[in-house]
This record gives C-alpha cells, sequence and structure tokens, in this order.
C-alpha cells in the first residue's frame, strides 16, 4: 500500500482589463480581494496493486485536476492516460495493438470493441465512443502499472458502460494494475465496485471513503 498526497491551488491571475475592471466595481470588489481568492484542490489516497480509484461529483469540482495530480505521482514509465494515445490514420486497429494476435483481440474485447468492421478500420474513423474504447484496448495491452481515464465511460450508452466496467473490475483484479477513472457518472459503480471512492463537490475537501472499511 502506498499513500498519494496531491494539491493543486488557483489563484486570480488577472489581466484586470476595462470590463474586468467594471465588474470589480460592480460588486465593491479590490485587486488584494481577488489575489486573497483561490481555489485549492487537494487529496490524500492510500492505493494497492490492482486498486479502482473513481473520483467523482458535479461537472466543475476539481475531478480532473485530483486525476492529473495523481497522475504526476506516478513515475512516467508506470503510467498510461488514454487521453495521449493517438488515432492512427495509416493502421488498422488490430495493428495498433501491443503484443501478439490473441492478446490483442482480449484486449479489443475488454475494451467492448468485439466488431470485426471495427478491428479491421481505422482508429481515426471509428465513432467517437468507438475511439475512446480504442483508447481503453491500448492502455490495456501496454501493460503498464497504472492506467488513467478521465471521463471514464462518460460518451458511451449506459449498457455499454456497464459491461466495460465490469470487464474493468476483472481486469485490474486479474493482472494487478491500478485504475484512476474520472467521471461525474455514479450509475457504473455497481459494476466497477472501486476500492477507493473519492467524492469532490464544488466546496469544501474531497471526501476518500475505501471500501474495505465495509467489507
Amino acid at each position: 500500500m502506498k499513500r498519494y498526497s496531491v494539491s493543486k491551488r488557483f489563484g486570480w491571475e488577472g489581466p484586470l482589463s476595462e470590463k474586468a475592471g467594471k465588474v470589480c466595481r460592480m460588486f465593491g470588489l479590490s485587486i488584494k480581494q481577488l489575489s486573497k481568492k483561490a481555489v485549492t484542490h487537494e487529496c490524500s489516497i492510500e492505493i494497492n496493486d490492482g486498486d479502482i480509484v473513481y473520483i467523482t461529483g458535479p461537472s466543475g469540482s476539481g475531478k480532473s485536476v485530483l486525476l492529473r495530480e495523481l497522475e504526476k505521482a506516478v513515475p512516467s514509465r508506470e503510467r498510461v492516460n488514454l487521453d495521449e494515445i493517438e488515432l492512427a490514420r495509416e493502421k488498422t486497429v488490430i495493428d495498433c495493438i501491443e503484443g501478439d494476435f490473441l492478446e490483442g483481440l482480449k484486449a479489443l474485447s475488454t475494451a467492448g470493441l468485439n466488431d470485426v468492421y471495427c478491428v479491421l478500420g481505422r482508429p481515426a474513423n471509428l465513432s467517437d465512443g468507438e475511439k475512446w474504447r480504442f483508447r481503453l484496448a491500448v492502455a490495456l495491452a501496454r501493460k503498464k502499472r497504472f492506467i488513467f481515464a478521465d471521463e471514464f465511460c462518460s460518451n458511451l450508452d449506459r449498457l455499454s458502460a456497464a459491461v466495460i466496467s465490469y470487464n474493468i473490475r476483472k481486469f485490474a483484479r486479474r493482472q494487478g494494475v491500478t485504475f484512476v477513472l474520472a467521471s461525474g457518472q455514479d450509475d457504473i459503480l455497481g459494476d466497477l465496485r472501486p476500492e477507493v471512492l473519492v467524492v469532490k463537490e464544488l466546496a469544501g475537501p474531497a471526501e476518500v471513503i475505501y471500501k474495505r472499511l465495509f467489507d
């Protein structure tokens, strides 16, 4: 088990334009008051190998900030982020998956890409949902210790999201891979069954809930 503590502070930076100055005068704010106003996102989490960490909360609450800061705490050689995976234009989907043929098919199946036309298509030509699932398959095949995914399953239909969440739960437990995921969706929690649930509200500190405390 390892503890990860992250903190990110956002202060007002300006510049103070003519229109911005009018807003300040309208609300009686000074530059000093603006400079003191800051938003801090922080969290301290204990994570084991194979854990699923799920960061959730309303839009604008800082879920993505916490995910990015946690990612920085992990050595780059040990992690992969779905957002960083490129969409090839010249190769087929199956040719973009690392490992042997069967391992590639397993990764694609876990990510919910089972259609032969998708497997033989080019990643850049896939639909938005298929592109996301392609990136997930690539991440699974890279065999890193940590996989980071913002907006996890957010752009998928809810049945597909449930199936993929269930598959990821099995994959994490079987392979010992740690997933750090962020999304405002809570309908997949029953299938994902995260060991660590981080609830980030619009105001106040993040609440960390450990599944082991309720087992």
